[in-house]
């Protein structure tokens, strides 16, 4: 499969509503991205974020499903994706039922990119427990897969159980769309391996993974290194074909971006065995980031042949 490109969408930029807040600002920008050759849009997931946080670089994040649904509805073949949805925010049946309707009614363009998060004041504000986060992800992985299957299904899970129930439509994406597990901890690549269909990680320096509480992840030592480790648990737990590695954006498209670097760029990825990666495109208008989209499609997309 050729590499691919997703690209991180902008509608979370709340300080100028005109230029990315709107119906029509999301019609032209989703057009764009699709009419550019980028694979899937991504949006992200911050139901409340803390205001410390957003103080010291946070961002605020709109609801994934209400965007991606959005975002569907005027594109044809992007693929719609989160990255990442922090899965234990929500119980796994409400979940697994909006990407049931998305998937279906989209012809089966989801793309699920989980996460666990690590948010303590949003876990808190959500009435989640944080230490618990890597348990219930794993268990609400589990519960999802059972109700995609669109037979009668049973699940006891931790203050909730399903004694024989039922959701359909499916996904059209059988038996669920691509499940992109999060994370560069080894529980989070053990995860990918044992529950997921891709890895996809996050690449963060150690000064910013200190504060995000997540294993920092920067050269390409750290990815040969992880890859391996997934390869080791594959034989460990028998699971023949490992999982793709498919990156967040790593790239930035901002002023005096250059073509030639982006493909040496993903070229490098590539040969590291990363299978897609993704592009965020940084302009103050939006007429600027819709020049920019076309041009990346121009100078980058449409010459990459690995």
């Amino acid at each position: 499969m050729t590499f691919t490109l997703s690209t991180s969408l902008p509608f979370d930029h709340i300080d100028k509503p005109a230029e990315w807040g709107t119906m029509e600002a999301l019609h032209q920008i989703a057009k764009a991205v699709e009419a550019a050759g980028f694979y899937a849009g991504t949006v992200t997931d911050h139901p409340v974020p803390s205001s410390r946080w957003l103080a010291n670089g946070g961002h605020y994040a709109q609801d994934p499903f209400v965007m991606l649904s959005m975002l569907g509805a005027a594109t044809t073949t992007l693929r719609l994706q989160t990255n990442i949805l922090v899965l234990p925010y929500r119980n796994p049946f409400l979940t697994a039922r909006a990407v049931s309707s998305l998937d279906h009614f989209s012809g089966g363009r989801v793309i699920l990119g989980l996460g666990a998060g690590y948010m303590k004041a949003e876990y808190k504000a959500l009435g989640v427990d944080f230490d618990s986060r890597n348990d219930i992800m794993d268990e609400y992985m589990k519960a999802m897969k059972l109700a995609w299957t669109g037979e009668d299904f049973t699940f006891e899970g931790n203050g909730y159980a399903a004694l024989g129930n039922r959701a359909l439509p499916t996904p059209a994406q059988m038996p669920h769309p691509p499940l992109l597990v999060g994370g560069n901890s080894k529980r989070a690549l053990r995860r990918a391996v044992e529950l997921g269909d891709a890895w996809h990680p996050f690449f963060v320096p150690k000064a910013v993974s200190d504060t995000a509480r997540t294993a920092n992840l920067e050269g390409d030592e750290d990815i040969l290194a992880a890859i391996a480790y997934m390869a080791e648990h594959c034989v460990k737990v028998g699971r023949e074909v490992p999982p793709r590695v498919i990156a967040s954006s790593t790239y930035s498209v901002k002023t005096g971006w250059n073509a030639q670097e982006a493909l040496d760029h993903f070229a490098n990825l590539k040969s590291l065995g990363v299978d897609g990666s993704g592009a965020t495109i940084y302009t103050e208008t939006r007429a600027e980031y819709l020049d920019q989209a076309q041009k990346f499609g121009e100078d980058v997309i449409a010459r990459i042949d690995f």
